[in-house]
């Protein structure tokens, strides 16, 4: 019985011992707010991280969306099946890459526009590699920012440079300036070509493959830059070519027809002699196809090394080549010309609305090539290169002209010394921001230092662009039609025979 009352009470105290330690009521009820109140407070900081990381999100894709507005100008049109129509270039390597070389004339690239490429120059002195031929890659080193301004030695060839330094004077060269009765004058009025019969038969074997065909023939004849062989010349060189078995001509067989067909006017047999009576000092060079394969393999390297559409530049200027003797020089200048209401560039002439505008020339670059080294003299000079700001008045030091390049050409900024087979690059326009061409750039001024010992020999290639995009889309269009209209015309005149040809070749 005591056994069973202390047995009791020991569970009374126990329990009792144990109620103290339980909670309240209302303590269960606190401890549940107190997890809602943390779950609240890990809630709004995940929502404070994914809303900062939208925000970013959001930042980058308008940031990106801008850039590609900027980047690609007014004149990036696309093709209907909304691909655009700049060509596509690998750029892994960050250098410019050879654009697709190899091809004819595409008549449907000319109704197409697209945005213009231009290189950066990073700073004064800085070297990158381009690449413009196969297997190979060249050397280009910025000379200036203001203009922006790039050299690049080895652009040509020893043997290329011959070959259009030949064909120039092929062509004939044409100065403005007549002859003086003196001796020097008689001296440098002697004949400026002596071309063996072999030089004439390799400028005229397009494809260099030792044997002379009729189509080689009548594509030289029918060049747009004119013909440097006479119709009775093509007539007879034509006949023999006829007459031979296999309807080719090899060196041999060429040199006896040539040879006839020179002898009226010929003073020593198998060479070519020019019978101008002025010093002549500039021609054009037509690079499109029937041209010689140097001249367009020329402009295929401007393609690539500018990185523009090639149907742009296949619509630019033919190349000039001119040729500076003892004392010839050319005071500084802009190859281009400032875009303003009143006038109209003279290349897109054709889609303009009125004739009553002035002319201008409208080129976005200048690629200059060295054909000869120069004994002393004849420097390339930019007066004003890199000067902090532009004042005309600043053209003027001590009363000499800057741009008098006979009196002042060792005091212009920035000269380069003519070396056989560099090229020069130059833009004449700044950008307008948007992908196009914009004002001209001043500080492009630039002119020729008189030679002083030797005969200095250059080319010239000009890249023209309307600073109207809509004029230069507009002209694009227009050249397409008219090739397209005279594509069968064409194909007339190749099936004609050699009796058929226009007397004024």
């Amino acid at each position: 019985m005591d056994d069973a009352q202390e047995d009791l009470l020991e569970h009374e105290d126990t329990d009792i011992s144990e109620k103290p330690f339980l909670p309240p009521y209302n303590v269960p009820f606190r401890s549940t707010r107190l997890n809602i109140q943390r779950s609240n407070v890990c809630s709004r900081a995940y929502f404070v991280v994914v809303m900062v990381f939208f925000h970013v999100y959001i930042l980058n894709v308008i940031a990106l969306l801008l850039y590609v507005h900027y980047n690609n100008g007014p004149g990036d049109l696309v093709n209907g099946d909304g691909a655009s129509s700049a060509p596509v270039i690998n750029t892994d390597s960050g250098l410019p890459q050879p654009a697709p070389s190899g091809r004819e004339l595409h008549v449907e690239d000319y109704s197409q526009s697209f945005s213009l490429h231009r290189m950066e120059g990073i700073r004064v002195g800085h070297v990158q590699r381009v690449s413009i031929v196969p297997d190979r890659t060249h050397e280009m080193k910025t000379l200036s920012l203001k203009p922006l301004l790039f050299e690049i030695p080895g652009f040509l060839s020893e043997e290329e440079c011959r070959v259009v330094v030949q064909l120039a004077q092929l062509k004939g060269l044409m100065d403005s300036k007549a002859a003086t009765p003196s001796q020097e004058q008689a001296e440098l009025n002697q004949p400026l070509l002596s071309l063996s019969t072999e030089e004439v038969f390799s400028l005229l074997d397009l494809n260099q493959d030792g044997f002379l065909q009729k189509q080689e023939i009548v594509s030289h004849s029918r060049s747009r830059d004119g013909t440097w062989l006479s119709p009775d010349n093509l007539r007879q060189i034509l006949s023999g070519l006829e007459a031979s078995p296999t309807e080719m001509l090899t060196l041999g067989e060429f040199r006896r027809v040539y040879d006839v067909s020179q002898r009226p006017r010929q003073q020593r047999t198998g060479s070519l002699h020019s019978h101008f009576k002025q010093r002549n000092r500039h021609t054009w060079l037509f690079q499109g196809p029937g041209s010689h394969h140097v001249l367009q393999t020329l402009r295929k390297r401007v393609i690539a090394l500018t990185r523009l559409p090639s149907a742009l530049i296949e619509l630019s200027e033919p190349l000039q080549v001119s040729r500076y003797e003892h004392g010839d020089f050319t005071n500084a200048h802009y190859d281009s010309s400032s875009s303003q209401s009143e006038t109209t560039c003279a290349h897109t002439r054709l889609a303009g609305n009125t004739s009553a505008l002035t002319e201008v020339s409208c080129r976005y670059l200048t690629v200059l090539f060295y054909l000869s080294s120069v004994e002393d003299g004849g420097e390339s000079t930019f007066p004003v290169a890199d000067n902090r700001t532009y004042d005309e008045r600043a053209l003027v030091q001590d009363g000499v002209d800057l741009t008098d390049t006979q009196q002042a050409c060792g005091k212009g900024n920035l000269r380069m010394t003519p070396t056989a087979g560099t090229a020069l690059l130059w833009y004449n326009h700044l950008s307008d921001g948007r992908g196009w061409m914009g004002e001209l750039d001043e500080y492009s001024l630039h002119g020729d230092c008189p030679v002083k010992r030797g005969v200095k020999w250059v080319a010239d290639s000009w890249v023209n662009v309307d600073p109207d995009h809509q004029q230069q889309a507009r002209y694009q269009r227009l050249v397409a039609q008219r090739h397209k209209a005279k594509s069968s015309m064409d194909d007339h005149y190749q099936s004609l025979s050699h009796s058929d040809l226009h007397l004024d070749l």
